[in-house]
This record gives C-alpha cells, sequence and structure tokens, in this order.
C-alpha cells in the first residue's frame, strides 16, 4: 500500500492488536482472577531454584506457578501498560505438553522482550508493518528456554526503534514507570523492567547501548549485560538487522540476584552453543563466581563520564555504595579513565558506529504517520541533513553556542560509505585494545569499576527529545564489550536529592559549576526534579572485562552484601 494510505493500515493493524490483547487478558481473568492469594505470595517471594525443587519432586505444579504469574502478568498490564503479546492461553498447554519437566528451570515462567520469537505469535517489534505476521517456529532463544523448562508466558514493551531509554510506540502505546507514574521504565527492555518489578521473576531483554541496564537501574531490578557469544542472540527481529559496529546482545533480568544469577547460570549450563552457532562454548565456571563473591576486592570507581555527572540522587546512591564496600574491607580507588580512550571519544565512536546507515534502517519499518521515538526523531534529523547543511550546523553549535562536545558528534553523526565504516572498526580495535592494557597496569588492577547506570533516575514520558544522548555510563562497555551488571540501591528522596541551587533553572548553575554546560548533560539534567521523582529507583553498576559473567554475579553479590551489612539493601516493590 502507498502512502498516505498505509497510514489507515497502520490504524487497523493497532487496533486488531489492542483488541487482541485486550481479549486475551480479559479471557484470563474471567477464568482464573487477578486477585492474589497467600499461596500466590508465596511463590512470588522464593527463590526460583526453590520452586524448581518442588516442581522437580511433584510438590507443585507448572500449571499452578504459570497461572500465578498470570495474574502478576494482568496486575502488571492494568498498572504499566507493559505487555504486548499475552501468550495465553498457549503458554498453559507448552506447560503441560512441551516444557523439559525435569530441566534447570522446570515450570518457572519467563517474560520476554517482544523481539524474541514465539511460535504462533507476532515479533512486531512495535512496527504495524511487522505485526500479524505470526511465527512458525519459536527462536533459538525460546526453545532453549523450554527445554530447561521455562514457560513464555508474556511478551513486553520496548520502544520501536530499540534506540531508546522510553518504552513506547504507536501500536501498543506507552509503558509506564512501576513506581511513579508518568515516568518511563526505561528502555529499550522497558517492559521487562515493569513486570519484573511489579512481582515477575526472569526475562530476556537486548542491549546495544543500555537497553537491559537502563530499565533495570530505572524500575528497581537487576540485569547482567552478557558480552557477545555468552548468551544466544539468534531468533530474533530487531529494528537494525546487520548492525555489528556495536552489536546487540540479549541478556538476562531478573527481580532479584538470586534468581538472576541462577538463570544465567541454567541457560549456559543448557550448552547454548548447540543451538546457536553466535554462541561461544564457553561452559560455566562456578569457581570465579564464588571467587569473586568471597575475596577482598580491589574496586574503581568512575564518578563521571566526563559528558553528564550524575545527578544527585545517583551520585548519593554511588556514594551509598562505596562507603558500603570499604566498611566490607573492600578498597576502593577512583578511576582516572585512559587519556586516548576516553569516555566522551568512546560516545563519539559508539554513536557513529551504532548508525552508520544514516538512521535509515530503524525507519524504513514505519507505515506513514506511525509515530517515531522522540529521541530516535532527534537522530534522525541530524542524519538525514546534507552533509553541507550539517557542517553548518556544527559551526553554528561549535562556535556560536560553543558547545564544542555536542558540535563533535553532530560534525560526525550520519551516513557512512564502507571504507567509513571499516576506518571506524579499527579506530574501534584500537580503543578496546588501549582499555585492555590500561586495566592491566599499575595502578589500575581493578576488579571491577563502580559506576552510575545512568546519569539521572527514570526520566519522564518523551525525554529522549532531549536526552537521547544521554547514555555515556553504559555505551562505553557495549564498545568494549565487557560484561555488567546492575544493582538497585535506593530511591530518590526529595530532600536529601535536591539541587544545591533551586528555581526552574537551578539545574544549569550546577552544570556550569562541575565544568560539563553541554548540551547532552543540559537534555538530561533539565528533567531532574527531585520532589517530581521522589520514589523511583537509584542503581549503581559493576563493570567487569570481556566474557567475565561469572564474576561479575560474583562481584555484585560482594556489593549487595556490603549494602546489606550497612543496612542500605534495596527494597522492592511488595507485591500485594
Amino acid at each position: 500500500m502507498l502512502p498516505p494510505f498505509d497510514y489507515f493500515q497502520y490504524l487497523r493493524i493497532r487496533k486488531r492488536k489492542q483488541a487482541d490483547r485486550a481479549q486475551r487478558v480479559a479471557r484470563f481473568e474471567t477464568e482464573h482472577g487477578s486477585v492474589l492469594t497467600e499461596k500466590d505470595k508465596s511463590i512470588i517471594n522464593r527463590p526460583i531454584e526453590e520452586l524448581v525443587n518442588d516442581v522437580h519432586n511433584g510438590v507443585i505444579s507448572p500449571v499452578d506457578v504459570l497461572r500465578t504469574y498470570g495474574r502478576v502478568a494482568v496486575r502488571a498490564q492494568r498498572k504499566t501498560n507493559c505487555i504486548t503479546e499475552f501468550l495465553w492461553p498457549e503458554a498453559e498447554q507448552w506447560a503441560t505438553k512441551e516444557i523439559n519437566i525435569k530441566g534447570p528451570l522446570a515450570g518457572i515462567p519467563v517474560s520476554l522482550k517482544d523481539s524474541i520469537n514465539v511460535r504462533g505469535f507476532d515479533t512486531s517489534v512495535g512496527y504495524a508493518r511487522k505485526s500479524e505476521k505470526p511465527l512458525e517456529e519459536d527462536g533459538v532463544l525460546t526453545k532453549i528456554l523450554k527445554d530447561a523448562g521455562a514457560i513464555p508466558y508474556v511478551k513486553t514493551a520496548l520502544p520501536m526503534t530499540l534506540l531508546s531509554f522510553e518504552s513506547a510506540n504507536g501500536l501498543w502505546g506507552t509503558c509506564d514507570s512501576p513506581h511513579v507514574s508518568g515516568y518511563s521504565p526505561g528502555g529499550s527492555s522497558g517492559g521487562e523492567g515493569a513486570i519484573l518489578a511489579l512481582g515477575g521473576r526472569i526475562g530476556v531483554g537486548s542491549d546495544v547501548a543500555g537497553s537491559v541496564r537502563v530499565p533495570a537501574a530505572w524500575s528497581g531490578v537487576y540485569s547482567l549485560r552478557c558480552s557477545t557469544g555468552r548468551w544466544p542472540k539468534t531468533g530474533i527481529d530487531t529494528s537494525m538487522p546487520g548492525q555489528e559496529g556495536v552489536p546487540s546482545v540479549f541478556s538476562p533480568m531478573a527481580r532479584t540476584l538470586n534468581d538472576l544469577t541462577y538463570f544465567t547460570r541454567s541457560i549456559i549450563q543448557m550448552q547454548p552453543w548447540k543451538y546457536d552457532y553466535t554462541v561461544h562454548p564457553i561452559a560455566w565456571r562456578a569457581d570465579e563466581e564464588k571467587e569473586a563473591a568471597e575475596k577482598k576486592l580491589r574496586v574503581g570507581v568512575l564518578r563521571s563520564d566526563g559528558v553528564v555527572p550524575p545527578t544527585p540522587a545517583i551520585a548519593r546512591a554511588l556514594d551509598t555504595t562505596v562507603d558500603a564496600l570499604i566498611a566490607a574491607g573492600h578498597t576502593v580507588v577512583e578511576v582516572i579513565p585512559p587519556a586516548s580512550a576516553d569516555p566522551f571519544t568512546g560516545l563519539l565512536l559508539a554513536s557513529q558506529l551504532l548508525n552508520s546507515d544514516g538512521c535509515v534502517t530503524f525507519n524504513s519499518h514505519r507505515l506513514s504517520g506511525e509515530p517515531n521515538d522522540p529521541g530516535a526523531a532527534q537522530l534522525t534529523r541530524i542524519a538525514y541533513l546534507p552533509r553541507p547543511l550539517r557542517f553548518l550546523y556544527y559551526l553554528y553549535v561549535r562556535y556560536i553556542k560553543r558547545d564544542e562536545k555536542w558540535a563533535t558528534l553532530i560534525r560526525h553523526f550520519g551516513p557512512k560509505s564502507s571504507a567509513e565504516l571499516w576506518r571506524l572498526v579499527l579506530q574501534r580495535e584500537a580503543f578496546r585494545k588501549t582499555w585492555h592494557t590500561w586495566w592491566d597496569s599499575e595502578p589500575q588492577q581493578f576488579d571491577f569499576i563502580l559506576c552510575p547506570g545512568n546519569a539521572t533516575p527514570a526520566l519522564p514520558h518523551r525525554a529522549m527529545h532531549n536526552a537521547v544522548s544521554s547514555c555515556g555510563y553504559t555505551f562505553l562497555w557495549n564498545l568494549l564489550d565487557y560484561s555488567a551488571g546492575i544493582i538497585p540501591v535506593g530511591h530518590v528522596d526529595p530532600k536529601r536529592d535536591a539541587l544545591a541551587v533551586g528555581g526552574k533553572n537551578g539545574y544549569k548553575s550546577v552544570l556550569r559549576e562541575l565544568g560539563c554546560y553541554n548540551s547532552i548533560a543540559r537534555g538530561a539534567w533539565m528533567y531532574y526534579d527531585a520532589e517530581k521523582m521522589a520514589g523511583l529507583p537509584t542503581a549503581v553498576q559493576v563493570v567487569g572485562r570481556r566474557w567475565q559473567e561469572e564474576k561479575v554475579l560474583g562481584y555484585m553479590r560482594a556489593v549487595e552484601d556490603a549494602l546489606e551489612r550497612a543496612g542500605e539493601k534495596y527494597s522492592l516493590l511488595e507485591v500485594d
């Protein structure tokens, strides 16, 4: 169908998809209700390892566990609009006929980001054009989960471009924060963050610039960004197929650290390299996980990426964690990144690699009139400028507005030729080599780096129009392909986390004082309001080296143990 008539096609598809979702949810409620019983709550609050043992021993059936999480999903959907596809009643059939009842995840319901293929359902990725095309077979990841005994029961919200810390699209609507209405749960795996915060247990998202870590940080749950090749990635769809400059990785998310560790271990023990050619045959190294959790650690703390300083609430979470680690006997030292490979240089390089097609591919899936993500739309406007106009825009920002960092990003943003892309890949490898050598050298030799997961707590809906480039704390580690996890620490306090300078534009004075008065920082800080954000989660990020998932999970355990001893362990949202 030719534009603009395909706009009406988009409207019809949106109406049918949302109606089907509503009918499935209503049918479940009619048959099984949405009120949580005491038995449901006991299931929700038990470690999944114990639930698996009960399923193995016949103490509880997978269908009973599944129905509990069906009720959790209905309630989470009602509060946040976090679900795209409600996989019912098919999930109940899988629970009785398909899953491996003896597997390491036997009977455990798992939520999946919408981009993961499930037989009989669309993988719309938020686009109407990709909808109403149900798949004939499960993707590799879904097959592994079922063979492990897990039961897919919902697919969850994302932004159509997968390039935003928001999770909204025209097809499914806007996913809301599980903590404070009007704010984002994060993105692009934001639906996962929301449902896990509201009682879900384990889920799978994807991460190309922070997309499992920011939702975990903004929703108050746990996630692990795996290095490429540790977690399956085939059998999915995406907004940018073929993009490998900064590879996207599918990775686990969970409501608790204990469940995150058990889930990650279980999937790797399934030997996913036998299912997926992209997975390296690296067996689970339990001794490394144990040693990392128990030894005294040398921790490097990266307090700022030099582009967007952490807002007061995030700085306080970082300080709280540092104090707890020192009290627990660990050594904490300040990180000074390598001068030739600083975080801004990484942001510049990663942004060019990720959008080397000039934003053409993720826009090609949209029908006429189908709304774009505000952040992706901002990137598109810059990328689509003819080179002479983009250079003039660069000159204006650099010499009239005197914003060197934003000007530099503008100048180098846009479509790349093959030769240009090859040069960028060469720079990426040199950047990685520099960090590898630097980390191993004295005085670094860190076990892990502690840093913010993002400069701000959750931002309000549509803030990505201005804050889309505020992703340096996560994007850097994607460029380096390091393993990294998120641990929630606390919540925004309206008094303790208020800006030192009051007034609507007080953030500008603070940024000037910090020496970070650039458009990237202003685009994020302009939304910071400790009173409006009161109750939103704060978090820290634990960063290890490439293919060190076991160690990172062990380090996360050491951090959480230190916080608990200091009386600062994060309190999960109660499920009532």
